[in-house]
């Protein structure tokens, strides 16, 4: 499929709408997790999709793959949040599934994407 924009990558899709979920979440972590945890997790998160819409851009496919795969060690730093959140009691197991089942399905899709390059 011939894509126009980065926003066509369902990878990117699913990372932006993880993004979402993350901040909707760590709005209710408590307020002195505003500087760390919560910014943190919010960063990597942003991280995730920023560097596939970055990458979508480069030419070579060496290029590409290391945007990706930088997205994918900000995917592996939210699965680490994710599992601190819980034990912390900030996010209940049902968050916790949540939020991994769309990471999981993120990092899947990410990874099949840069397969696909690789063959190019």
């Amino acid at each position: 499929m011939y894509t126009q924009s980065f926003k066509d990558i369902t990878a990117w899709q699913k990372a932006h709408q993880f993004v979402l979920m993350t901040y909707q979440t760590t709005n209710s972590f408590p307020n002195f997790e505003r500087f760390g945890l919560s910014s943190q997790f919010q960063r990597a998160a942003v991280s995730i999709a920023a560097n596939i819409a970055e990458g979508y851009k480069k030419r070579g496919s060496n290029d590409k793959l290391r945007f990706f795969n930088i997205s994918q060690g900000s995917l592996e730093e939210c699965r680490y949040y994710i599992l601190l959140s819980k034990d912390l009691n900030y996010i209940t197991e049902k968050k916790y599934n949540e939020l991994t089942e769309r990471l999981e399905e993120t990092s899947r899709l990410l990874n099949a994407y840069c397969k696909g390059i690789q063959k190019l």
